[in-house]
């Protein structure tokens, strides 16, 4: 099995920074992240309120994440861990998003579809990255060196308030789309697809399973 390529990037990143990554690498960032989800998303722009803090102070990472955060007794804060959300409910405010926040980089879990990199994160020069797996929000929070600032956390509470967080070597994350609009995602599983009926030749459906789980083999997620 190939090596996975790894690739340290100093923030804020310059499209030609971006352009120079490839589906599958592992990437570390150094810079500065701000977490912002659905709360966020809504505020700023279904509701009109746009974004409370310039790129300056803000970066221009966004990462998907419910942050493990805590108020500390002098009155400064702390962010532990970051525990990925994900990406697929953000779709729908991407455009207005964009404008207002000037991302180049989206962190998240799960991607979305090549369809929305396109539409939305192509004409803004922008990529998506994706955690690794599940239970790595301890293994992120070692990158944190510091909260730098926070906004809306009256309004919205410490779950979905903005987090704007200095990190060091934080990750891993992975490449899931590129400048082109590229899936890795979707590039795998069209690899992995054809085989599946072959794979779950000659098996029984499932005793227990969740409501509405299908038996169409070919709806599974690798």
């Amino acid at each position: 099995m190939p090596e996975l390529k790894t690739v340290r990037l100093k923030l804020p990143a310059s499209t030609e920074d971006l352009r120079a990554l490839e589906l599958g690498q592992v990437v570390y960032l150094t810079g500065r992240v701000f977490t912002a989800r659905e709360g966020v998303y809504k505020r700023a722009v279904e509701d009109g309120a746009g974004i409370p803090a310039g790129q300056d102070a803000l970066g221009r990472v966004n990462f998907h994440c419910s942050p493990a955060a805590s108020i500390n007794a002098d009155g400064s804060y702390t962010v532990g861990a970051v525990t990925a959300t994900a990406s697929f409910r953000f779709a729908k405010w991407l455009d207005g998003w964009f404008k207002l926040s000037g991302c180049n980089i989206i962190i998240g879990k799960a991607g979305m579809t090549s369809e929305i990199y396109r539409r939305h994160f192509v004409p803004n020069h922008a990529i998506y990255l994706t955690t690794v797996g599940y239970g790595t929000g301890a293994l992120l929070g070692r990158g944190i060196k510091g909260v730098s600032g926070v906004y809306w956390l009256d309004e919205l509470g410490l779950a979905q308030a903005i987090w704007v967080l200095e990190v060091e070597s934080f990750g891993p994350f992975l490449v899931e789309s590129d400048l082109a609009g590229n899936s890795l995602f979707e590039r795998e599983n069209a690899k992995i697809a054809p085989g599946l009926e072959k794979l779950y030749a000659g098996t029984r459906p499932a005793t227990l399973r969740r409501y509405g789980e299908t038996d169409d083999k070919t709806q599974d997620v690798i």
